[in-house]
């Protein structure tokens, strides 16, 4: 029988300067960041990304009016973004997408201990026209991937699933589990906070369990938000509500697992009362508009957030608590600084150099590890029972409410 030849073809390699995994938030800004870098960049993200349709409100006809769109349907995940962050977005064109109806400017912020005492910011006295800007995740993920899919230094690989990495003096070299690989000089992970890129470069640490629960619902609110959010210090959890337009509020409440067992069980009409009551009835009825939801808390502290010719951003390099609602925005500070040290290199025609990344590690080092220790911080200071600890707290909380510098110092990093 005479012997047949199989001729295998060669494997192929995509070559790019930056593989970005991960087309969430984070990663999706950092891509839109590069557009004009004259970088070629690739964004592996493994679903099938949602946000390439309208959101329902944009996608809303004739025969409904916006604020009725908006009163059915409304995202569950919403995020506070601070006016650094919303620069940042402004400048790779995804803020001008968004549609603004659905954006509420919180222009003043009331927290309040647990012993009549408070504490009170606002924009006016900040100097800023808005202290954030309160939205929901998904409308912007789907301003950020009409960037993304308009850029023309970009690949996007979705649906595609990483499969392994491999790392060389000269590039990083990912395999996809369809077979496809792409060599790239940086691979950045913004794959979350159980991020496959971070388990490959071996970069861990313990994360420490919060023991709380974050329960999420948005309502309609009988007397008017007039643009405040509200925060209740309180000692079985911290309550936060925040504006929504048409006189709406999202809720992120901490508690211990067992209380969010408890919220997650009751009655619609059962939880817009107890809700109201912690809130000590200052928006009066609520009416729930979406469904309760809760996710454990935790925190991770990496001992460094870069490797050989990798750079964690976003969830993949840091998890805090949503207290002071810095987590995305802490995110969007990677992905800004990452970009600025990738655009301005200097002689150095290696992204993936270690010299860059060690400075990227050292520059997002101090805001990762404030944020951190003051969300931790708060927690446990007012999430226990020590009569002591219970006393200070709220003098604390008056004394600074009568300090406008310090009030303007403790402000002034959350607006970056």
């Amino acid at each position: 029988m005479e012997n047949i030849a199989i001729i295998r073809p060669m494997k192929t390699s995509i070559k790019y300067d930056v593989v970005i995994i991960g087309g969430g938030l984070v990663g999706a800004s950092l891509a839109a960041a590069l557009k004009d870098s004259g970088l070629s960049l690739a964004l592996v993200e493994a679903g099938t990304h949602p946000h390439s349709n309208p959101p329902p409100a944009q996608a809303a006809g004739a025969n409904g009016s916006l604020r009725d769109t908006l009163l059915d349907d409304w995202d569950s995940r919403i995020y506070a973004i601070s006016p650094g962050s919303r620069t940042f977005l402004e400048r790779s064109g995804a803020w001008a997408k968004l549609d603004q109806n659905r954006i509420a400017a919180v222009e003043e912020m009331r927290v309040f201990g647990d012993a009549d005492s408070k504490l009170e910011f606002s924009a006016y006295q900040m100097g800023v026209s808005e202290l954030a800007c309160i939205l929901e995740n998904r409308l912007l993920q789907h301003a950020l991937w009409q960037v993304l899919q308009e850029q023309d230094n970009l690949t996007l690989l979705n649906p595609a699933r990483c499969a392994a990495l491999s790392f060389n003096d000269e590039a990083a070299e990912l395999t996809l589990e369809d077979g496809r690989t792409l060599n790239a000089k940086l691979i950045v992970g913004a794959d979350g906070r159980n991020s496959w890129v971070r388990n490959q470069t071996g970069i861990s640490a313990a994360p420490v369990d919060y023991q709380h629960h974050g329960v999420v619902a948005n309502f309609s609110c009988e007397l008017p938000h007039r643009g405040i959010a509200h925060q209740w210090f309180q000692p079985d959890g911290i309550l936060a509500l925040l504006p929504l337009p048409c006189n709406r509020i999202s809720m992120v409440w901490s508690v211990k697992p067992e209380k969010s067992a408890g919220l997650l069980a009751l009655s619609n009409e059962e939880l817009c009362e107890q809700v109201s009551a912690a809130s000590q009835h200052t928006l009066g009825k609520l009416q729930l508009v979406t469904p309760a939801a809760a996710f454990p808390l935790r925190l991770l502290t990496l001992p460094h957030i870069s490797a050989n010719r990798v750079a964690l951003v976003g969830d993949a390099a840091h998890n805090m608590h949503p207290l002071a609602g810095q987590g995305v925005n802490t995110g969007f500070r990677d992905a800004r600084q990452l970009a600025e040290l990738l655009l301005d290199r200097g002689g150095c025609t290696d992204c993936g150099d270690a010299q860059l990344l060690r400075r990227y590690d050292r520059k997002r080092r101090e805001d990762i590890h404030t944020m951190q220790a003051t969300t931790y911080g708060l927690k446990n200071l007012f999430c226990n029972d020590d009569p002591l600890l219970r006393t200070l707290r709220n003098l604390g909380l008056n004394a600074t409410n009568h300090l406008t510098p310090l009030k303007k110092l403790l402000m002034q990093h959350a607006l970056n």
